[in-house]
């Protein structure tokens, strides 16, 4: 997420914590390069402009440089301003104290509105509530099958009337969902290749038909800058409550993320990661400023893992490990509970440092990997998993031949599981003794 942008910004801030004392013309230098970093990124200019200035009035007070850890405190200035630009705390949704609640969801056409109203249903849906999707959406090529596929997939009732007008649609859409107590409705709406009056003044019409409670405007990360100004267009014209921001997890530069609060004032309210339904995520402006610096979002990993893994699996895998009965069954288990967290490299990339890490000589992450892991023992018998000692030469060669890999790769395994087993020993016996027993993140005990 930001990589490029996170990169840049570490490798300036890093050559402050190589003097042992700083002085101005060392912070200016910095943030001539944070600076070069930000516009690089897209940044909007006045937006990098006031945030220098801001960085370089604390920073280069006497209470920081003459403190004993002056680049920390450099450091801890720039993620501070980070997140105050960013929105400073996460905004949330509100809900109407009369159901149901409306949210409308606007944007151009390709940023990823029918999707991200998909992954909205899915999200209020896991936390209780009856979502109606409304696909008011009827001028793209099969936008209103687009929802209805994901809505059927994910359990969530689709309201659909072919090629009726939007602003009727919306409006029989909150009465059948008052009827039937369905709330909120979420209504996609039709989006263009560019902003233009008739677009606009239909999403006027039915904001008022059927007052929303939330106007959020879903917009494409990797498009930058235009982003921001159709942030402001679509303020000016529909009073927005909120952005999603999509594909924030794909090579995008960062000058929407960075820009588009300070400019329209609009908070970031979620922000897209993956193509699966489960990718999209409660905006943290703390948590990116954090992780641009270096610093990881290890809450958000562990908000990942407890909506992902499944309790009653890490309990049976907990009690076998105090049992010292982990097997090579359980330890396929565990790798495909760690894949529903999605990409590993995006999991590992929540960790405090990991951009430098994956630089280092055998830690880069590969999922081809993980799926050959997977086809190897699924080519194993079930005794051959409970009882991995008996894998000699011919075993081997057999389970390399039914999963498509090398020898080679199965005694890798093989020496990997052993390894992990050692090491969950362990902590089966700490946890005997009273400890607590945790597994380790992913097969290979990452």
């Amino acid at each position: 997420m930001l990589e490029s942008l996170a990169e840049k910004i570490q490798g300036a801030l890093r050559k402050l914590g190589s003097k042992g004392r700083l002085t101005e013309a060392d912070v200016k230098a910095a943030l001539r390069e944070v600076r070069l970093a930000l516009l690089e990124a897209d940044v909007n200019f006045k937006v990098v402009k006031g945030f220098i200035e801001r960085v370089r009035e604390a920073a280069v007070g006497e209470e920081v440089l003459g403190s004993l850890t002056p680049a920390q405190q450099v450091i801890k200035v720039v993620r501070d301003e980070l997140t105050r630009l960013l929105g400073g705390g996460a905004s949330r949704l509100t809900f109407s104290p009369q159901p149901p609640t409306v949210f409308m969801l606007v944007g151009l056409q390709g940023a990823g509105k029918t999707t991200t109203a998909a992954k909205l249903a899915n999200l209020l849906a896991k936390q209780g509530r009856r979502p109606l999707l409304v696909a008011a959406d009827i001028y793209r090529p099969a936008a209103i099958k687009q929802l209805e596929v994901l809505g059927t997939k994910l359990g969530v009732p689709v309201f659909s009337q072919g090629e009726s007008y939007p602003v009727v649609l919306a409006r029989l859409a909150t009465e059948k969902a008052k009827r039937e107590g369905l709330d909120p409705v979420i209504i996609d709406t039709a989006g263009r290749l560019h902003i233009d009056d008739e677009m606009m003044a239909e999403l006027e019409r039915i904001k008022n038909q059927v007052p929303p409670q939330e106007t959020l405007l879903v917009v494409d990360a990797m498009t930058g800058q235009d982003a921001v100004n159709a942030a402001s267009a679509f303020h000016e014209r529909l009073g927005l409550t909120g952005v999603v921001m999509t594909k924030l997890d794909g090579d995008a530069r960062g000058g929407a993320a960075l820009s588009v609060r300070e400019v329209t004032g609009v908070p970031i309210k979620f922000v897209g990661t993956g193509e699966g339904m489960d990718g999209l995520e409660v905006f943290h402006p703390d948590r990116l400023a954090a992780r641009i610096l270096g610093m990881g979002d290890v809450l958000s990993l562990i908000e990942k893992a407890q909506s992902s893994l499944n309790e009653e699996t890490a309990r049976k895998l907990e009690q076998k490990l105090r049992r010292e009965e982990f097997t090579l069954e359980d330890f396929r288990t565990q790798l495909q509970e760690v894949r529903k967290m999605g990409p590993l490299d995006q999991i590992l990339g929540h960790l405090p440092g990991w951009g430098q890490m994956k630089k280092m000589p055998g830690m880069q992450v590969d999922e081809k990997e993980l799926v050959k892991v997977d086809a190897i023992i699924s080519s194993m018998t079930a005794e051959e998993r409970l009882r991995p000692d008996i894998v000699d030469a011919s075993r081997r060669r057999r389970i390399a031949r039914g999963s498509g890999t090398t020898v080679q790769d199965v005694n890798r395994l093989l020496k990997q599981f052993n390894d992990t087993k050692k090491l969950l020993k362990q902590l089966g016996r700490a946890g005997k003794k009273g400890g607590k027993v945790s597994l380790p993140l992913g097969p290979f005990g990452i």
